[in-house]
């Protein structure tokens, strides 16, 4: 059992919870329960593990027990062994050890284990409790046998599991990670600087940041780090995902970030961020327009968006959040935020406030289960003099690779995609510069189309017409097939059912 443990075991040890609920409730629900039972099993076994260290060093049980040889504290009745010898009742037993520790920690663990409905036998038997713990059992998962990193990849790959298996509605708690990566080093974080997500999920975006500044060999532990999630499961999965990746100083907040934005500042107005990184949820149409048009926050500095698509509040949010001298973002949207005619006066507003830096064109399938394409803004509210008054657009809809009905960005293509956006020039078919002049000349249009790879020999304004028409059609075709595979996920369930 107190054995190194690879990253191909691990796997299969994670995904072995998954084999064990499978056909008893939803493959949806699986992260809810599995989820903190791993970090229950984690930090009972790093406590156990500090323990010992302790102990090498005092002779003292009592000594080595002390909370300064424990970074969680684990109370009495609340360890992982506690509830392994439970033989009924086993859902209330974890659920009270779950509670007892979150009380233990105020400062840091509070809700951290979610709120899921232990205590339902009908979906939760004590036999299949037994077998699920009985199963996590088998490995002690201490520092020592999986480092933080190791761990946290675990984390990662049980999180994209449970996205492939429950289908369509994944996209609110997975986002592809290769492209999240290659935002990531976009922005290029540095030691010390702020990381917001306002639409986290289970903070893949977050994690991505801390990673890359730590693979680069450079101070990582000290960058602060902020996300808010509206799903409150989804949420805790986050606190959890953070602090299995080593990382600390991580500030998740659960709540609507529309209706009330978690991070303030001092005067109560929005605290501001050096880097944004988001995949807001696309097109909501519940959401509180009316509040919006008299946002206190000031977020609606380009107007009011339609009350069938709140992309614009988030990217309103987005762009208030930005610290005025270092802040950029990168953000995931579909095409149409580029030119659908409901949000031209938005538009227009966002490209006379000259944020936009770059518009990145992507191809198929980079939204989690879904057919559409996808886009990165970048905002950067301090430009360097050159890029003042100037926007990069880049058509990479062919850099994209499927495997196994999966879509990502393999290393050539993020690559290719960096040095066009770092060299901020023109590429003939890949890359173009165009001025607010010209932005303005298209009627503020940022479909990529209109300036990268125009159509040869069609006049502007017709050229103007079909490629909106085009991509207005795509749209509506991707947001068409999304809608059905919604409604074939319902149906399913309710045959489940």
């Amino acid at each position: 059992m107190n054995s190194r443990i690879t990253q191909r075991e691990l796997e299969s040890y994670l995904w072995g919870a998954a084999v064990v609920l499978r056909g008893l409730i939803d493959a949806g629900d699986y992260k809810q329960y599995i989820f903190p039972l791993v970090f229950l099993k984690r930090i009972s076994d790093v406590y156990d593990e500090e323990h010992a260290a302790a102990l090498a060093i005092y002779d003292d049980d009592e000594l080595a027990d002390l909370p300064e040889n424990h970074r969680f504290a684990i109370p009495a009745g609340c360890h992982w062994k506690d509830i392994r010898s439970v033989t009924e009742n086993i859902g209330t037993a974890v659920l009270k050890a779950m509670r007892g520790i979150e009380s233990a920690n105020p400062d840091t663990l509070p809700g951290v284990f979610g709120d899921g409905d232990w205590g339902k036998k009908n979906l939760l038997p004590d036999a299949t409790l037994a077998d699920l713990i009985e199963h996590f059992s088998t490995r002690t998962l201490s520092i020592a046998n999986l480092p933080e990193d190791e761990l946290g990849n675990g984390y990662e790959y049980l999180i994209k599991k449970f996205a492939d298996d429950s289908g369509h509605t994944a996209q609110e708690f997975y986002t592809n990670r290769t492209l999240v990566h290659m935002m990531t080093l976009m922005l290029q974080p540095q030691p010390g600087e702020s990381v917001y997500d306002p639409t986290c999920g289970t903070g893949g975006m977050l994690i991505s940041t801390a990673a890359e500044v730590k693979r680069q060999g450079k101070e990582w532990r000290n960058l602060r780090l902020y996300g808010q999630e509206l799903n409150y499961g989804t949420s805790a999965i986050a606190r959890m995902n953070l602090f299995l990746h080593g990382i600390t100083d991580g500030h998740i907040a659960h709540g609507d970030t529309l209706a009330r934005p978690a991070f303030l500042n001092a005067r109560g107005g929005l605290q501001r961020f050096d880097v944004v990184l988001a995949n807001p949820p696309y097109s909501i149409k519940a959401w509180n327009r009316d509040a919006f048009a008299k946002d206190p926050y000031g977020r609606n500095l380009w107007g009011v968006p339609p009350q069938g698509r709140a992309d614009y509040a988030f990217f309103q949010h987005i762009a208030a959040s930005l610290d005025p001298r270092a802040g950029r973002a990168a953000i995931l949207f579909p095409h149409g935020v580029l030119f659908r005619r409901e949000e031209a006066a938005l538009r227009e507003a966002l490209v006379k406030s000259d944020l936009i830096e770059c518009v990145l064109g992507l191809g198929a399938g980079l939204f989690y289960n879904s057919p559409m394409e996808a886009v990165v803004v970048t905002l950067r509210a301090h430009k360097s003099a050159g890029h003042r008054g100037r926007v990069l657009f880049i058509n990479a809809v062919n850099e994209v690779a499927r495997e196994q009905a999966q879509s990502f960005l393999r290393e050539g293509h993020q690559a290719k995609i960096l040095d066009a956006y770092r060299k901020f020039a023109s590429d003939d078919g890949f890359a173009a510069i165009a001025s607010t002049a010209d932005i303005a000349a298209k009627g503020y249009s940022l479909a990529i189309p209109l300036y990268v790879d125009s159509n040869a020999g069609v006049a502007d304004d017709d050229a103007t017409d079909v490629d909106t028409a085009l991509a207005e059609w795509r749209e509506a075709a991707a947001a068409s097939d999304a809608a059905i595979a919604d409604v074939l996920t319902l149906l399913c369930q309710e045959v489940q059912a």
